[in-house]
C-alpha cells in the first residue's frame, strides 16, 4: 500500500487536473454563449436589411400606383374631349343633312356671293378635311385644313379649322404644335364662336405640356370672359380639381 506521504502529492496532481477540465469547460461554454450573441447579432442585421428592403419595394409600388392613377385620369379627359368632339361632329352632320334635305328656291341671275357663308354651309374642302380627322387619319386632316386655309383666309370657318388642325396635332400628342395652333384659334379669331373651345383646349394643352400655371390662368380667362359657356364649366372642373 502507498505510503502517506506519497497520497498527498497524488491527490495534487488530481485536484489540478480537475480544475483543468473545468476551466476548460467554461471557456467552452462561453465561446458557445459568444456563439449565439454573434448569430443573433447577425440574424438581426439580416431582418433590418430585410426590413428596408421590404420599405422600398413598398415606396416602389406606392409611386407607380400614383402614376397610373394619373394615366388613368388623363385618360379620362382625354375620352371626355373626345366625346364633346364627336357629339359636335354628330350636330354639325345632323344641320348638313338638314339643309340638304331643305328644298331650294332657285333664283334666275342671282349674282354669285363673294365668299361662302354660314348659312350656306361648311365649303367642300372644310368638309373633306373634316371627314379625314374624323376618321382618325389626322396627318391627312392637317394638309386638308391647311390647305382650305390657304385657299380660303377669309372664309368664316377659318377659325374652326385652325381649332381642328390643333385638335389633330393633341390627338398625335404633338403638344407643342397643339398650343401654337389652340393658341392662334383663340387669339386670331376672338369674335368666332369657337374660340372659348379653342382657349378651353389651349389650357389642357398646357397641363399636358406641364405648364400647370400658365393652365390655370388660361382657365380663369375663360370663367371671366366667357362665364356661360360650355367651356366655362369644363374650366370650372379643372381649376376646382387642382
Amino acid at each position: 500500500m502507498p505510503t502517506s506521504g506519497r497520497l498527498v502529492p497524488y491527490a495534487l496532481v488530481c485536484l489540478l487536473l480537475s480544475g483543468c477540465a473545468a476551466n476548460d469547460l467554461m471557456i467552452k461554454r462561453q465561446a458557445e454563449s459568444e456563439a449565439k450573441i454573434e448569430f443573433l447579432i447577425q440574424s438581426s442585421k439580416k431582418g433590418e436589411q430585410r426590413h428596408n428592403e421590404l420599405a422600398g419595394l413598398l415606396q416602389a409600388q406606392d409611386e407607380r400606383l400614383q402614376s397610373v392613377t394619373g394615366d388613368i385620369k388623363k385618360l379620362k379627359d382625354e375620352n371626355r374631349d373626345l366625346k364633346a368632339s364627336r357629339d359636335e361632329f354628330k350636330t354639325r352632320v345632323s344641320t348638313l343633312v338638314q339643309q340638304l334635305q331643305t328644298p331650294k328656291v332657285e333664283i334666275v341671275n342671282q349674282p354669285s356671293p363673294a365668299k361662302t357663308t354660314r348659312e350656306s354651309g361648311p365649303p367642300a374642302e372644310y368638309l373633306k378635311a373634316f371627314g379625314l380627322y374624323s376618321a382618325n387619319t389626322f396627318p391627312d386632316a392637317i394638309g386638308a385644313f391647311e390647305l382650305f386655309l390657304k385657299n380660303n383666309p377669309q372664309s368664316d370657318y377659318a377659325a374652326n379649322a385652325v381649332y381642328w388642325i390643333g385638335e389633330c396635332h393633341y390627338s398625335l400628342s404633338d403638344f407643342s404644335k397643339a398650343r401654337d395652333a389652340f393658341m392662334k384659334a383663340a387669339e386670331n379669331y376672338p369674335k368666332s364662336s369657337k374660340t372659348p373651345d379653342a382657349f378651353l383646349k389651349l389650357g389642357y394643352t398646357l397641363l399636358a405640356l406641364k405648364e400647370k400655371d400658365k393652365a390655370m390662368g388660361i382657365f380663369e380667362r375663360i370663367i371671366t370672359s366667357y362665364p356661360s359657356s360650355p367651356a366655362a364649366i369644363k374650366a370650372r372642373e379643372r381649376l376646382s380639381a387642382h
